[in-house]
């Protein structure tokens, strides 16, 4: 891209960025009134630290639809008990119109490596309990759930019923957590009831519609959530500013803008990750006392147009002899991204280094002679994962594991650097709530990719890890039926990660 590009490309973001930075003064609506429960989108945590967490809520007027009222006061109490007998802390947030009456309070103080249950309090109605942990100082042991892609029409969300059984520490989703478009000839087992989002308005209500499902909110309750977005957050297959439509950058820039926005009044993240910024930052390290380092990035808003594709156009397609795809100034991460991994890569002294991302990181040929893959995917952009393996090659890494989405299917690979030296493992999650890829969309899997040790194309579900000081351990949990809200629940395979 040319200095031109990128500055035109920057003026447009910002420019689009701007338009949400705008805020009113506040006054405080002391009359305001709803009929129905204002918390009917449930409640959230998320990326706790040693002394607290973030907490989120969303106020809202009868059928899920917007508040019709200036800023609204929300108290939020926290307790040791979920009876709340013994409050610990207690506070108040403002619900704003021009934030869609999203609430988000960063909780700081607390006691490291203990549950606490939080709830709020607004409209003269008390919102439903959920619980969040602190990060200990210390730790030898760390559950997690993995989860990505959720289509409203294609699935329940039953699998979030054996998710909360299994009673993880955090859950972290990497992307497509909603979904802005229906597929013609998928079947429907319910329906997203409004086009296509464009603008901030239509970003709200999907993101409203996913967060009344009655499971989704359950696995809110239950555990703080680590969240970074992938592509159907905005469009499929956008990378950048380029999109499917081949729109140019300042017509783009103003509906990624509005998704942005929404997904953040949605996501219990950190309000200093996106308030007062030119742009929205949402690549951080969420790291689990001395046992995990866990490096969340962002793959979607700063890469470089696809490779091989037409200006401005971005769709996720097989590439063939692309050499553009291999160029050393290729990027999926940006550079201070970049900069930022390679740092916390060099500093490492925890034994477990996790990196949490959208796309399959691994190589994935899709021919014997390995010249075609999918552009969409880090093979699109193999300058930039050839850095980051040699980053996890540092003799401050111990053990790397790289944790994907995006595929529909589940996988565990080998990662091997520039000298084909091992380096580290990838686990894939399937698709939480979605439809299965197409018969034979990945070729002859193990006749083309050695490294790859294990997949599975067909069912649905999420991986469930456990991670002490001497081992890793996944387990692949698939849903029975992805239909039905009760299906019963599977491990349909189980690998241990030895450390070192």
């Amino acid at each position: 891209m040319s200095i031109d590009e990128q500055l035109w490309h920057r003026r447009a973001v910002m420019q689009a960025m701007a338009a949400f930075m705008l805020v009113a003064p506040v006054t405080i609506d002391l009359h305001a009134r709803t009929t129905s429960d204002p918390f009917a989108l449930g409640v959230a945590s998320g990326d706790p630290g040693k002394d607290g967490f973030v907490l989120w809520t969303r106020l809202l007027s009868a059928d899920a639809t917007p508040l019709a009222a200036h800023a609204v006061a929300v108290r939020y109490e926290i307790a040791t008990d979920e009876h709340f007998r013994h409050i610990v802390k207690a506070g108040q947030g403002l619900a704003r119109p021009e934030r869609a009456h999203a609430v988000h309070v960063e909780i700081s103080g607390l006691s490291p490596g203990r549950p606490y249950w939080y709830r709020f309090h607004a409209l003269g109605a008390t919102s439903p309990v959920g619980r969040a942990v602190t990060v200990p100082r210390t730790a030898d042991r760390l559950r997690m759930a993995l989860t990505s892609c959720q289509h409203w029409e294609q699935a329940r969300f039953g699998a979030y019923r054996d998710l909360v059984a299994a009673q993880p520490d955090l859950i972290l989703q990497v992307g497509d957590y909603i979904y802005e478009q229906s597929y013609v000839g998928q079947p429907k087992i319910r329906d997203f009831g409004a086009p296509e989002p464009k603008s901030l308005a239509d970003y709200r209500q999907r993101h409203a519609l996913y967060k009344t499902d009655p499971d989704l909110q359950a696995a809110h309750r239950a555990a703080p959530w680590i969240v970074t977005w992938d592509d159907h957050e905005v469009l499929n297959d956008y990378a950048n500013l380029a999109n499917r439509d081949a729109l140019p950058p300042e017509l783009f820039a103003p509906r990624r803008a509005a998704a942005y926005r929404a997904y953040f009044e949605h996501m219990p993240i950190r309000p200093s990750l996106w308030l007062e910024r030119s742009a929205p930052l949402l690549y951080r390290a969420v790291d689990w006392a001395d046992l995990v380092s866990l490096s969340v990035l962002d793959t979607r808003q700063y890469r470089t147009a696809p490779p091989c594709a037409m200006p401005h156009m971005a769709r996720n397609v097989p590439i063939r002899d692309c050499a553009e795809a291999g160029a050393p100034d290729r990027t999926i991460m940006g550079a201070a991204q970049e900069a930022w991994l390679a740092g916390r890569l060099e500093s490492e002294r925890r034994p477990w280094t996790l990196i949490a991302q959208q796309v399959f990181f691994a190589p994935l040929w899709l021919d014997a002679a390995r010249t075609s893959s999918f552009s969409d995917q880090w093979d699109g952009y193999a300058a930039n994962r050839n850095r980051v393996l040699a980053g996890l090659a540092r003799s401050a890494v111990r053990n790397a594991v790289v944790l994907s989405g995006d595929v529909h299917s589940f996988w565990l690979n080998d990662l091997h650097d520039a000298s084909n030296k091992k380096v580290g493992t990838e686990i894939v999650t399937s698709a939480l709530a979605a439809a299965s890829p197409p018969p034979g969309r990945f070729g002859d899997i193990r006749a083309n990719n050695p490294h790859v040790r294990f997949s599975d194309v067909d069912h649905a579900g999420y991986v469930l890890i456990d991670i002490t000081p001497s081992a890793l351990i996944a387990d692949f949990r698939a849903i029975g039926d992805r239909t039905q809200m009760k299906s019963p629940m599977s491990s349909v395979a189980q690998f241990t990660v030895e450390a070192d």
